[in-house]
């Protein structure tokens, strides 16, 4: 059988850094084919120049026997290949509809690309309403408006990047049932995922990057996830060392903090309360969408309220601002990396300086002291592994993973007093997940307060000493961690926050799809 997508040698070099050194692969017709590799090890340029939006330095593919360079998306797409991105590029504010009529090179009229939709989209098990606004939408059902606007070009190639990032199990599950059903139909899948269960459970061939170049090829099914681990690294990986627990008196106070204020599709806190301890992790848990934004909004200043609505060591600080909260030791890292927690045309030192000024002493009376700004992102870049070829680099030009280490590090050397951060370890490899978890724990081994907040259970389950669950906006009261069972996490992310209550049905539902399904 001939293969639908052969690579040949292909080369990509950016100035201080060789992206992709002579890679070859090939992809068989219906075949669900895994891209791994460590964050900056070259998969992102790679499915970049398959899909036309760089250009090789050297080396040939071809699709369906035939010589494939694409110029630019557009002509892969006219050639069958479709690509669904790890960052939605959709407007919150358009229907369904107009969002995909917009990702298309000529919409029918709204009318028929509406039927379009809802028929395509039932077909495929992944149901959308085309008049709704994307705003109103979860993360899962906004993921099936970018793949329904791929299947709608009827696709010989879909390439995934990081598509179940920001997914609950249950979405896990009904997109896996969709990319079987494309394989069926004889759809060709490049997968590319961090989460190594899901890609031994789901594909059926893949080939191993490190630092640009193909280390090994296998099938997925017939290896270990710490096996896999291991190709990628090219050393065993070790897990967090959790130091004893040694918790001191409260640092950070939370009481009555609900938003007042809420993004046009957002989620209004209610009522929120707890206190976090010297040398504690706080881990809070839930589906994408109950207000994880909007609490670190409001614990990082970026929203203020009422000044004792937050207390930093008796201190009310609720109606001061992101810099003022910093100066006295409370510091955030968020989850949108791009645009929010880095600006993405700035040199990673000049993103050092954004949030490390004060509390690095970089500035004096408006002058930044540059060297030493240097110094600090350099500091970074060695201390958490950043893959980057210096400080001068843009931060648009890192991978999402070393982005991410590069975010995380920059607040943890800072030595907070308490440190706020939502999903640390998003679209991070495993090494580099494991290296970031054991930063937060030494962090708090140091006496730091630490709040976790992320949708992925194992890592609360693994850092954190108390958990709390959101729900709606609501936070249920924390508990020890340890001893929890997934029935108990499934009631509290369901909204049952008394425990003892009768069992509701939304927790219920929540327990099965959330928790009990895990890949």
């Amino acid at each position: 059988m001939t293969d639908l997508l052969t690579v040949q040698g292909l080369t990509k070099a950016y100035p201080g850094v060789v992206a992709n050194d002579d890679v070859s692969f090939s992809i068989a017709p219906g075949e669900i084919h895994a891209l791994l590799g460590e964050n900056g090890a070259g998969k992102s340029t790679l499915v970049k120049m398959i899909y036309g939006l760089v250009k090789p330095d050297s080396g040939h593919m071809r699709l369906h026997g035939e010589a494939f360079a694409p110029p630019e998306p557009r002509a892969a797409r006219a050639a069958g290949v479709a690509m669904v991105f790890q960052h939605f590029s959709l407007f919150e504010a358009l229907t369904v509809a107009e969002n995909v009529g917009l990702g298309m090179e000529n919409p029918p009229p709204m009318r028929e690309l509406s039927r379009e939709i809802r028929e395509v989209s039932h077909a495929y098990g992944l149901p959308l309403d085309p008049r709704r606004l994307v705003g109103d939408l979860s993360a899962g059902e906004r993921q099936r408006v970018e793949i329904v606007r791929c299947l709608l070009q009827d696709p010989k190639l879909l390439i995934m990047d990081e598509p179940t990032s920001v997914l609950t199990p249950q979405e896990v599950e009904i997109l896996f049932a969709t990319l079987n059903k494309l394989k069926a139909e004889g759809t060709s899948i490049l997968y590319i995922s961090h989460k190594l269960e899901e890609i031994r459970a789901l594909c059926d061939g893949a080939t191993i990057l490190r630092r640009g170049k193909v280390v090994g090829a296998c099938d997925p099914r017939e290896r270990s996830a710490a096996e896999l681990a291991e190709l990628m690294v090219g050393q065993a990986l070790h897990r967090p060392d959790r130091p004893p627990a040694s918790t001191g008196e409260v640092v950070l106070q939370v009481a009555g903090l609900t938003s007042e204020h809420v993004a046009t599709f957002g989620t209004r806190l209610q009522n929120i309360g707890f206190e976090v301890r010297s040398g504690e992790v706080l881990g809070i848990g839930g589906v994408a969408g109950n207000g994880q934004d909007e609490l670190l909004s409001a614990l990082s200043g970026e929203t203020v309220g009422a000044s004792e609505t937050v207390r930093l060591r008796g201190k009310p600080v609720g109606h001061l601002g992101p810099n003022a909260r910093r100066t006295l030791g409370l510091l955030a890292a968020p989850e949108e990396r791009l645009g929010h927690a880095a600006a993405p045309d700035m040199s990673l030192t000049e993103n050092a300086v954004l949030s490390g000024w004060q509390r690095q002493d970089l500035t004096r009376q408006g002058f930044v002291f540059w060297g030493k700004a240097r110094g600090f992102a350099e500091t970074i870049i060695q201390s958490f592994d950043v893959r980057t070829p210096g400080p001068g680099v843009a931060a648009r030009a890192l991978s999402g993973g070393n982005l991410q280490k590069f975010v995380i590090g920059r607040e943890i050397l800072q030595r907070p007093d308490v440190l706020v951060v939502n999903q640390p370890t998003w679209g991070v490899d495993a090494a580099a997940a494991a290296a970031i978890r054991q930063a937060i724990l030494d962090l708090a081994a140091q006496g730091a307060a630490v709040i976790v907040i992320s949708q992925d259970l194992d890592e609360l389950l693994e850092v954190s000493d108390r958990f709390a669950a959101l729900n709606a906006g609501h936070l249920s009261a924390p508990r020890p961690a340890k001893g929890l069972s997934m029935e108990q996490i499934g009631l509290m992310l369901g909204g049952a926050h008394d425990m003892d209550v009768a069992h509701t049905d939304e927790a219920q539902y929540i327990k099965k799809t959330y928790v009990e399904h895990r890949p």
